[in-house]
């Protein structure tokens, strides 16, 4: 990273799954590196969803650096997720024309309940399939898989962790790591910050601030959703050996 910003900037990983960002600092400049982002990035820097793209450089092995504002700010606390700002964020998002039109020409396509299910089921061991609260999911997985299709295809995130939200210190938000990004149905992004956030008596009013109203079938997509999601869960954690964090997916299994 040196011979592209030059010997005088401070350069730091900035950790992450990938081990390919880092932060880089020099006097009063500060920026966010990344090697080998999705050209998505860019839109996304146009929308005003994350933070400025500052420049793109090649280099001579073929990878591509992407250089972001580096913005001083906090990840949003799981209290704040009720906020109409973050409401307002995920709408405009799921709006986005642009942002659809990149990751089709991405050749990103559509996924249906079927597909992710597949891929899902596909992840788990027979340890976790001989699970009771497992086996009931499923089943009621295969029972709705017909009732949840939907014509709504949107970009989603994939991921509306409270960590993934970035408030600046201008109060500007923004919603980052865009490594999932799908274009499928919004209640996965829907029943993920809802199910994990807000209590169920306020669904409704923070759909309203969202645009949308709740009814029978929005929430069975987004349970559909959330229980699809959390075996996934449950998955990835056995496989890292994370045996309590295994089991309180299990839990939350169970209260969906």
């Amino acid at each position: 990273m040196e011979h592209i910003l030059g010997q005088e900037w401070e350069i730091v990983p900035a950790g992450g799954a990938t081990g390919e960002a880092f932060y880089a600092r020099y006097k009063d400049q500060r920026l966010f590196l990344k090697r080998n982002s999705s050209p998505f990035l860019a839109v996304l820097s146009a929308e005003g969803i994350v933070p400025k793209l500052v420049w793109t450089k090649r280099l001579e092995n073929g990878d591509v650096i992407t250089a972001q504002q580096w913005l001083t700010g906090r990840e949003l606390k799981p209290s704040e997720m009720n906020q109409e700002l973050v409401a307002k964020l995920l709408k405009k998002i799921h709006c986005s024309e642009p942002m659809l039109g990149m990751l089709s020409r991405l050749e990103k396509s559509p996924l249906h309940p079927n597909t992710i299910f597949q891929t899902v089921e596909e992840e788990l061991d027979d340890e976790v399939l001989l699970l009771p609260e497992v086996q009931k999911t499923i089943a009621f997985l295969k029972k709705e898989a017909i009732n949840v299709y939907s014509e709504e295809m949107v970009v989603c995130h994939g991921d509306v962790n409270h960590n993934n939200w970035l408030l600046a210190q201008d109060n500007q938000l923004y919603l980052i790591d865009w490594d999932g990004a799908m274009i499928a149905d919004p209640a996965i992004d829907l029943g993920l910050l809802l199910y994990w956030y807000i209590p169920e008596e306020n669904w409704g009013n923070w759909l309203a601030m969202y645009g949308k109203t709740l009814n029978n079938h929005l929430k069975l997509r987004m349970k559909w959703y959330v229980a699809l999601q959390t075996l996934s869960s449950i998955q990835w954690h056995k496989n890292k050996n994370r045996l309590q964090e295994m089991d309180k997916w299990i839990e939350f299994l169970n209260g969906i």
